[in-house]
């Protein structure tokens, strides 16, 4: 996540939500039950601290730009190196994850370099070298997550893992969303990173506990030759699994990095979004809830379609922010989706192959699109866009993910 219940932890195929991802016996090479739920939630602290940063980018974007004096614009190509550097990291791991076998060993030297990178960050305290420095951070970060994500699909307990990753990931945003602001203003711009600091020791500390889960090997001698007769990989409904993942994470994540600025053109005061946010962040956990128990009793295709109509809604409500309860409402239920359809998306990826490879490929899109959408936005918002636009441009975009319904559908099949 030899006997027969580790060889259905290591060799199952169907690593998703698909009723049968918890198998009965456990892996050894940790001090946790593989197939438990605690497995799942450390194992989605592993794939939650190289991109930590994404679930509080507004107070990281709203601290260089009101504590730092940076733009739009500059905000956006310091969160875009962040989250490129992600993309290329998890990229590259996503080729060479069947060539990792001690995987601890790696997310030691990752994690650690990690840290070493937020810490150059605060020392410096050069605005010059923000770009640079988080790219690195962004590399390690994204190869992090993809080996993470990897070490999910092959766990055996997909569904569930990756909905704690999103129930991981909310937490620590509500958390930074309600304390951070407020400790910027009084200790400086550089808070968050500290935070970033602290999500990583905390990860660190628990990677004894986490099962090997090891790369799947052939059971039978000649199992190589009756693996090159099988039928390849479905190469168009990975690309629009893919491409719709991609799609999903540029729509939000093109909103939500911005959503401080975005509640002040609307003239909502800062205090007020900021509970705002932490409170819809407390909220949203419970739609990866949700998904970790409807995914394994029901298809994916039919409630993937009812959130991403519902995240349609969502966001367009986010035109009408000046009334207070439109805007709380807007970033509940933007929320909810977002923490719902994601862990579909990553499973349906992970489906396709029982190493992890699709898997990783499937954090790879994800974090382009966390990486495009601040930037894009920032361009658009600098090039005297205006926000009730560029929500509109983000609904667009996210029209293009009910594509994915049929290849789940075909999955469901």
């Amino acid at each position: 996540m030899q006997n027969p219940a580790q060889s259905a932890a290591t060799e199952a195929p169907d690593s998703g939500y698909s009723g049968n991802d918890t198998p009965t016996g456990a892996v050894p090479g940790g001090l946790l039950v593989s197939n438990g739920w605690l497995a799942s939630i450390f194992l989605a602290f592993l794939s939650s601290a190289g991109l930590y940063y994404v679930n509080i980018f507004p107070v990281i974007v709203d601290a260089l730009m009101a504590g730092a004096g940076l733009s739009a614009e500059q905000a956006g190509q310091i969160t875009f190196a962040n989250t490129i550097g992600a993309v290329i990291g998890a990229f590259t791991v996503s080729w060479l994850i069947r060539h990792i076998p001690r995987w601890k060993r790696a997310a030691v030297i990752l994690l650690c370099c990690s840290i070493g990178m937020d810490v150059l960050t605060i020392q410096l305290a050069n605005l010059d070298l923000l770009i640079p420095l988080r790219l690195v951070h962004g590399i390690l970060g994204g190869t992090l997550v993809g080996l993470g994500f990897a070490v999910i699909a092959r766990s055996g307990i997909a569904g569930r893992s990756y909905s704690m990753v999103l129930l991981v990931q909310y937490t620590g945003g509500a958390i930074g969303m309600g304390f951070l602001p407020a400790l910027v203003l009084e200790h400086g711009t550089y808070v968050p990173f500290y935070a970033l600091i602290t999500f990583s020791v905390i990860t660190l500390l628990m990677l004894p506990f986490i099962a090997d889960y090891p790369l799947p090997k052939p059971a039978v001698a000649g199992a190589d030759a009756v693996a090159s007769k099988r039928e390849p990989l479905p190469i168009l409904p990975i690309a629009i699994t893919l491409l719709a993942l991609f799609c999903f994470q540029f729509a939000n994540m093109a909103l939500f990095a911005f959503i401080f600025d975005l509640g002040k053109s609307f003239d909502l005061p800062l205090g007020f979004i900021s509970q705002t946010l932490f409170w819809a962040n407390l909220i949203a956990i419970s739609g990866a809830a949700l998904a970790s128990i409807t995914g394994q009793k029901l298809p994916l295709a039919k409630p993937l379609a009812i959130a991403l109509l519902v995240t349609l809604a969502g966001l367009l409500l986010f035109i009408f922010s000046d009334i207070r309860p439109v805007f709380i409402l807007a970033n509940i239920v933007t929320g909810m989706t977002w923490a719902f359809c994601v862990p579909y998306f990553l499973t349906m990826a992970s489906r396709f192959d029982s190493a992890g490879q699709m898997g990783a490929f499937g954090g790879f899109a994800s974090k382009l699109g966390l990486a495009c959408g601040p930037l894009v936005a920032g361009y658009f918002i600098t090039g005297g866009g205006s926000y009730t636009q560029l929500i509109i441009l983000a609904t667009l975009v996210l029209v293009v993910c009910l594509a994915a319904v049929p290849a789940a559908a075909r999955l469901d099949r």
